[in-house]
């Protein structure tokens, strides 16, 4: 009897708790839940289960990211030599510069927040990343393991996003534009998370437009995938509002340095006591850190994956053996 009176009260303390929490006067866990929910691509339910449409447009209207109107100056991407040295002006520099001994392609740096674990490959020469697509492009996706070994890549990770009604897509039909080579290679529905087109030129500069395809083919993209937000656009930070509208979740985000390095950032999500995630707030601020000066958002939550020679490196969330799930594309390190 003890037992049962001690285990209701643990109930009632835990359900007052979650009641508190989402609907108490501390906004910032009903801001943080709603925009988490609602910029996933099968879970809005949860935000819809506990709150009106009144309210989540409420939160959506006050969280949100107010992209730079810019498309990137390819111009100021110099390609500058790396120089080792004793001396780094801040340890975030050292990671970058600091190569790791017989390896002068990439390096493996870990990350680690107070909510986060994830991962950053440093890619030293951008001329040799690539846009690979599913080989069952408009009926099925890949997982990222198996596309990696396919094409004896040393690197991969996620790329564009992909229609997924109801949350049990293929994974084989792309959201947006995908540019392979200089041509159009897919032209899917409208992606509707902001940005535009991601890619590279045939000058290794990391693009951000939102020009068209044919336009940005004409100007020199030669791979690119159609998502966003866009983080950063020539130096510049998005503006955020709140917590930028897209809650805590895993994330998969490409940038380009000034010095031409590329930075592919992985954050595990969505596994509490391990790591939940990351927001797009956050995430900018750790990009500045790193010098990014063109960085945008790919897409996150369960695609969101990492694979290092043929072997899956971190902890994706999705319901397979591997954690994996059917994505469309994948940027590629040859």
């Amino acid at each position: 009897m003890k037992k049962k009176i001690i285990f209701v009260t643990i109930l009632d303390i835990l359900m007052i708790v979650f009641l508190f929490l989402t609907y108490g006067p501390i906004s910032y866990f009903r801001n943080l839940l709603i925009t988490t929910a609602m910029t996933t691509k099968s879970h809005k339910y949860l935000a819809r289960t506990l709150y009106s449409e009144k309210t989540i447009s409420k939160v959506m209207s006050e969280n949100y990211i107010e992209e730079i109107n810019e498309n990137t100056d390819s111009s100021a991407i110099e390609f500058l030599k790396i120089k080792e040295t004793d001396k780094y002006e801040s340890k975030y520099e050292e990671e970058i510069l600091k190569k790791e001994e017989n390896n002068d392609l990439y390096k493996v740096v870990k990350l680690k927040g107070s909510s986060y674990v994830g991962y950053m490959v440093v890619v030293y020469d951008p001329s040799r990343l690539n846009l690979v697509s599913t080989r069952y492009l408009g009926k099925q996706g890949e997982f990222l393991q198996n596309m990696s070994k396919y094409h004896n890549s040393l690197v991969s990770v996620n790329a564009g996003g992909f229609a997924d009604a109801g949350g049990v897509g293929s994974g084989g039909i792309p959201t947006g534009t995908v540019i392979s080579d200089g041509k159009i290679l897919y032209s899917g529905a409208p992606t509707g998370w902001g940005g535009g087109l991601i890619g590279f030129n045939k000058d290794n500069v990391l693009v951000l437009t939102k020009d068209s395809p044919s336009v940005a083919i004409k100007n020199g993209m030669m791979d690119a995938v159609e998502f966003g937000p866009f983080l950063i656009v020539n130096g510049k930070r998005a503006v955020t509002k709140g917590n930028g509208g897209w809650g805590i979740a895993s994330r998969t985000v490409i940038a380009q340095r000034k010095d031409g390095i590329v930075l592919l950032l992985v954050i595990d999500g969505r596994q509490p006591g391990y790591s939940i995630g990351i927001d797009l707030v956050e995430m900018t601020d750790l990009l500045v850190k790193y010098k990014a000066y063109n960085a945008s958002n790919l897409d996150g939550g369960a695609s969101s994956s990492l694979v290092i020679n043929g072997k899956i490196i971190n902890k994706p969330c999705a319901v397979s053996a591997t954690g994996e799930r059917w994505i469309p594309n994948s940027w590629m390190l040859k």
